[in-house]
């Protein structure tokens, strides 16, 4: 199925619904939820998910986990999707919190193919082997860590999510600190409180998650340095394997 709304389609008596969707560049779609858990993999694009305590960015060719019944919004860069609606019953062991994984090459090639199999496909036949294989690779995905805590308290969520979207390595707890009218221990307690993170780490983090839609929106790695004021490539290059495994080039277009 493509471009099919999932309300038209939900009540299908089928463990699994494959729904292909291309979205316009900046695209939001406001907080939602779904009655069924969702494996939301961008095929082209970036993607970046945000429920009430964290977000998450799905670079292209990665996925992302949505347990059923949760709040989250996703913000489309570019992003054509191949969704999977799962019944819980299919999936027990999904995880309780949103996650960002890993696809590999075979179930990328399982979720192009789903979206064009029949709605009530035959559970017996070709499409229901193929649906259970998809089950039992989506079982065994890697984690990445690409999520990133936000805080519950206002103002401080501000600040994160006005960082969030131009991130600098550079930046001062002592200017957030100013901003809310607080001491600089109290800050960085406050910080530490609403994210589980000091803000240097959290800082860092959000550099890199930031430096992934840049480079995988075609920047250059010196550029991409330059764009989160590091001193040279090298540091950020340097900074950004430790932090995901990964050289900066593996997230640029192919």
């Amino acid at each position: 199925m493509r471009n099919v709304p999932l309300d038209e389609v939900d009540g299908i008596d089928r463990a699994v619904l494959a729904i292909g969707t291309d979205y316009p560049p900046g695209h939001l779609l406001a907080f939602h939820r779904h009655r069924r858990a969702q494996l939301l993999y961008g095929a082209t694009g970036v993607m970046q998910v945000e429920t009430a305590d964290r977000s998450w960015t799905v670079p292209p060719r990665r996925a992302v986990l949505i347990p059923p019944g949760t709040d989250h919004q996703v913000l489309m860069d570019g992003v054509s999707t191949r969704s999977l609606y799962l019944e819980s019953s299919a999936v027990p062991w999904f995880p309780a919190r949103c996650r960002v994984v890993d696809v590999s090459p075979l179930l990328r090639e399982l979720l192009l193919a789903a979206v064009d199999i029949a709605p009530e496909y035959d559970r017996h036949g070709r499409d229901g082997a193929l649906v259970e294989l998809i089950l039992h690779e989506i079982r065994n995905l890697a984690p990445l860590p690409f999520d990133l805590p936000l805080p519950a308290r206002a103002d401080l969520r501000e600040l994160c999510e006005a960082f969030q979207a131009a991130p600098n390595i550079r930046e001062a707890p002592s200017r957030w600190a100013a901003r809310l009218g607080v001491s600089g221990r109290t800050f960085n307690r406050l910080f530490l409180t609403g994210t589980g993170l000091s803000f240097q780490h959290w800082r860092q983090r959000a550099c890199v998650l930031h430096a992934i839609r840049l480079l995988s929106a075609g920047l250059t790695v010196t550029r991409t340095a330059a764009e989160l004021a590091y001193d040279t490539p090298a540091a950020f290059s340097t900074m950004f394997r430790k932090q995901t495994g990964t050289a900066p080039s593996s997230f640029q277009p192919r």
